[in-house]
């Protein structure tokens, strides 16, 4: 009997790339595999993890978390360079609320994820009509601002910061809940940007004039992908917070702002997933190079440099591309 090559999808896509006609397990698996085994791993992995490697776990779905942050403003035409703002800023929000009147954390976190949202955007309002580099580049001042004005009027405990904040109650929960948090955030932005909400995003993206002249107030659609952005950045910061038991001025560090953009770059913009591959890739490497001392950032930044030329895309996409050219070997009927 003669065989020939018959891609594995063949007869799975009806329409689309989110619109199947699945007529086997087979088809199922191949369609939910992708999906289902990246979640379990991350759920299953920290209980073969030591405490440090739980820890880095934890800065890897923060960055996850800031990544995704960062890659929703990206496709609503807004590229921000100061994701620090948004984690910075719901950082010292739980930490003051905790810190003045004792409140738990899981009243705190909230809080400060809401109002952190709220008080970027509000910052942020006024320059939405900005494009381009000009809307980046306020990103980027604004937190370096908040350092130097929290370091010389020494308010909110200045240079020394808060301390002794409540923790939360068990080091599994700190571990776990971060994590639903971000598969949770991973959800529901793919959701959202696959809807017609989604689309106006898009096309604000790809061109804003058109979307005006079809009635639509674009400045409302970017405020409001600004306050879910931000609001996803002030939970990360509001959690680290109680994680360490400590605020200050690191938290509005550039590293906040730099990590999630290679992270998304080297993942791959505009899938979210991507996002947190690239983290899952660059936050266990950068400890891996920390014990070589100065030459981790010669290494690290010929890593990312190596990442992006190789793969331009993203490592996602290249790996989706890849998966769904796969071949099989198939009876031909004579």
């Amino acid at each position: 009997m003669k065989k020939r090559k018959e891609r594995i999808d063949r007869g799975i896509k009806a329409r689309s790339g989110d619109i199947f006609a699945l007529s086997s397990w087979r088809e199922m698996l191949y369609v939910a595999g992708p999906r289902l085994l990246p979640v379990i791993l991350f759920l299953l992995l920290p209980l073969f993890l030591s405490p440090y490697w739980q820890r880095v776990m934890i800065s890897l779905a923060v960055f996850a978390l800031l990544a995704i942050s960062w890659d929703m403003l990206a496709q609503s035409g807004m590229i921000s360079l100061g994701q620090a703002l948004f984690f910075g800023m719901g950082a010292y929000l739980s930490g003051i609320i905790n810190h003045a009147w004792g409140i738990h954390p899981f009243i705190t976190i909230p809080l400060a994820t809401v109002f952190g949202g709220l008080i970027c955007t509000l910052i942020l309002l006024p320059v939405l009509r900005l494009r381009g580099i000009y809307f980046s580049m306020f990103t980027l001042i604004l937190p370096l601002m908040l350092v130097r004005t929290i370091e010389a009027t020494k308010v909110f405990g200045g240079t020394e910061g808060l301390s002794g904040m409540s923790p939360l109650p068990s080091g599994w929960l700190e571990l776990y809940l971060i994590i639903i948090a971000t598969l949770s955030v991973l959800f529901g932005f793919r959701r959202l940007m696959a809807s017609d909400y989604g689309l106006v995003l898009k096309g604000i993206r790809d061109n804003d004039r058109s979307v005006t002249n079809a009635g639509i107030n674009i400045y409302w659609f970017k405020a409001q992908a600004l306050f879910l952005s931000s609001a996803v950045g002030a939970f990360a910061g509001a959690y680290m917070t109680h994680v360490y038991m400590f605020v200050g001025m690191p938290v509005f560090a550039l590293d906040y702002s730099i990590m999630p953009i290679a992270s998304a770059v080297v993942g791959g913009v505009g899938s979210f997933a991507g996002a947190i591959l690239g983290a899952s890739i660059l936050v266990p490497l950068s400890e891996l190079l920390r014990g070589i001392g100065g030459l981790r950032i010669v290494l690290y930044g010929l890593c990312l440099v190596i990442f992006i030329v190789a793969i331009p895309e993203g490592i996602f996409h290249y790996l989706q591309r890849k998966y769904q050219q796969v071949e099989r070997w198939v009876d031909v009927d004579r």
